[in-house]
């Protein structure tokens, strides 16, 4: 499937970052961070351990307070506003951690995000678990238990749970955890596919490094909470600072394609 072509960037389309940063006590863990995201294009958030990757999403996404630096999206400033109007705005997010309700099934854990981030009737919010557990190509599992599906197949649901609140921006922190190489195979087209039926904006979270290099139009490495590089990943696979701090040598960055 053709990738789609990311839209010429504006303020009205895009998702801007400006010298994000956050202390936590004496320890600054994101430190000057800028980046855009525009829509229809998937950009790469990577870097070792501890590199500030899921706190910056958390600080774009309001979870936590940013201590210093701009949030932007379509033209609105968001920093200080809370996760609910954040979503309502069009930012989207799965979590490291998948905390699907088990005693619902699995439609009905996506109408609960669904109505949780618009004022939606049941109805409408059908409508749109529906829409969205079939461009994951999970339809199959809509009245299953949580509490019986395989890891893969929660990530899948988180997935569509974002889905389902139609975000124009959508943040992936560690999609393909805990993923076997099948499993990978079958994320890879889905997430191209939400990018071309969608057009929304994707940052993923990953260590997986065949997944990032696959498909990202662009990445952006952080290490120490810092940013390291930015660029294509043929520019990122060759620039020496990646190797050196986040896979330690040439041969694993390259093998990792």
């Amino acid at each position: 499937m053709a990738a789609a072509t990311p839209a010429a960037a504006t303020s009205a389309n895009t998702l801007e970052v400006h010298d994000l940063s956050k202390d936590f006590g004496g320890l600054r863990a994101v430190d000057g961070v800028t980046f855009t995201l525009r829509e229809g294009e998937i950009m790469g958030l990577i870097g070792p351990n501890g590199s500030g990757k899921t706190t910056t999403i958390n600080l774009i996404t309001g979870l936590l307070n940013i201590t210093s630096g701009r949030v932007s999206a379509l033209g609105q400033e968001m920093a200080g506003w809370p996760p609910y109007r954040i979503a309502r705005a069009g930012l989207g997010r799965t979590f490291q951690v998948v905390k699907l309700f088990k005693d619902f099934t699995v439609t009905e854990n996506v109408e609960v995000a669904a109505m949780s981030a618009h004022r939606i009737g049941r109805g409408e919010a059908q409508e749109r678990a529906q829409d969205a557990l079939d461009l994951m190509g999970i339809s199959h599992l809509a009245n299953l238990p949580a509490s019986i599906l395989p890891q893969g197949e929660e990530r899948r649901v988180e997935i569509a749970r974002a889905l389902a609140t139609q975000p124009r921006f959508l943040l992936l922190d560690e999609p393909g955890a805990g993923l076997n190489d099948a499993e990978i195979e079958v994320l890879l087209p889905t997430l191209q596919r939400i990018r071309q039926v969608r057009g929304c904006g994707i940052l993923i979270v990953d260590h997986d490094m065949r997944l990032i290099m696959s498909l990202c139009d662009r990445i952006h490495v952080l290490n120490y909470g810092q940013t390291i590089a930015e660029g294509t990943p043929e520019q990122i696979r060759r620039e020496p600072a990646v190797v050196e701090a986040y896979l330690g040598s040439e041969v694993a960055l390259h093998g990792a394609a």
